[in-house]
């Protein structure tokens, strides 16, 4: 059985988005407008999350689905610790 294909019902998919949404409001200003680089990786990474989760959510099988699901956990780890901030 293939539970794919509705992602807009998905509550990380909408949690995700609302993150991205707060993300760009937080970015907007402050000391996020002096630092494009780290503005635009945590931005990039935000709009991601939810975008990999759709693309997973609309991909033929479970497996796929799963698949793309990691990976945005991965972008979410990754926009939390943004590597040019680590000596």
């Amino acid at each position: 059985m293939v539970l794919v294909g509705n992602f807009r019902e998905l509550r990380v998919w909408q949690r995700s988005k609302d993150l991205a949404v707060f993300i760009y409001s937080v970015t907007g200003d402050g000391a996020f407008l002096k630092d494009f680089g780290l503005r635009d990786q945590i931005r990039r990474a935000g709009v991601s999350i939810a975008s990999n989760i759709a693309e997973g959510d609309e991909l033929n099988t479970n497996k796929q689905a799963v698949h793309f699901f990691f990976i945005a956990k991965g972008v979410y780890c990754r926009g939390a610790y943004p590597s040019n901030y680590f000596p």
